[in-house]
């Protein structure tokens, strides 16, 4: 059983789902009868995990307060809380955290997925990174018509609403303790520009492919969706209600 600490980023404004979230936090926005915040913290109980810290900011008196209803998770895990008056970034929060003296996961409160977070510590274990970021290969498309053309201006090709394959973060991270050397306290530092450095560095930065399921509810359309997904197959996500 996975002894990791694991850090849950639950500070955000969660501006993208306003007006969901204009009274209340992101981690807390619900998906059937329960906040994603919930199901994060489920699932990694079911996998092992025993200590968990949030980072709070904003609205974060409500989060504290959900957390000390549920009795059931207060059972499964050793829930704390860390909390900061100024937000500092998606990086500069863990800066805050105390005693993160081993290898830790980090997830961000606004994803839906059923990663396996014991096969992600494992392989970043094994590949020797300072900082493993868990992606999944999404489809997108470009709205526009996209020309191609040469030197003197003639079109060459014309390509309408083209669709890519492009790998993204899934916002589910591992980290070895040595990153925090590049994380000043109180100064705002997000993901990238800690990326930025540790590459800067020589670390190494690794990516965990997988073939999970993974929805940012952050964005409105995955929100929607991630309702219907999660309604029509909740023991996915590790709800067996």
């Amino acid at each position: 059983m996975p002894d990791n600490r694991v850090i849950i980023l639950a500070g955000g404004k969660g501006t993208r789902l306003r007006p969901y979230t204009a009274s209340f936090p992101k981690p807390l926005v619900p998906l059937g009868d329960k906040p994603i915040l919930a199901i994060l913290l489920g699932q990694f109980a079911q996998q092992g995990f025993g200590r968990v810290t949030l980072a709070l900011g904003h609205l974060a008196d409500l989060i504290k307060a959900y957390v000390a209803q549920d009795q059931a998770l207060a059972r499964a895990l050793d829930i704390d809380f860390v909390e900061e008056r100024e937000p500092t970034g998606t990086a500069g929060s863990l800066a805050f955290v105390p005693g993160l003296e081993d290898t830790f996961l980090v997830a961000n409160g606004d994803v839906l997925t059923d990663l396996d977070y014991r096969a992600l510590i494992e392989a970043h274990r094994l590949s020797g990174a300072a900082l493993t970021i868990a992606t999944h290969q999404k489809r997108t498309r470009i709205d526009f018509g996209i020309l191609e053309a040469g030197a003197d201006a003639r079109v060459t090709n014309y390509i309408e609403k083209p669709e890519k394959e492009i790998e993204v973060s899934m916002g589910v991270y591992v980290y070895e303790p040595r990153v925090l050397r590049f994380v000043e306290h109180g100064a705002y530092l997000d993901l990238p520009d800690l990326v930025h450095r540790l590459l800067a560095a020589g670390e190494q930065v690794g990516v965990y492919r997988n073939d999970a399921f993974w929805l940012d509810i952050g964005r409105p359309e995955d929100y929607a969706l991630a309702q219907d997904m999660y309604e029509t197959d909740r023991s996915r996500f590790g709800d067996a209600a």
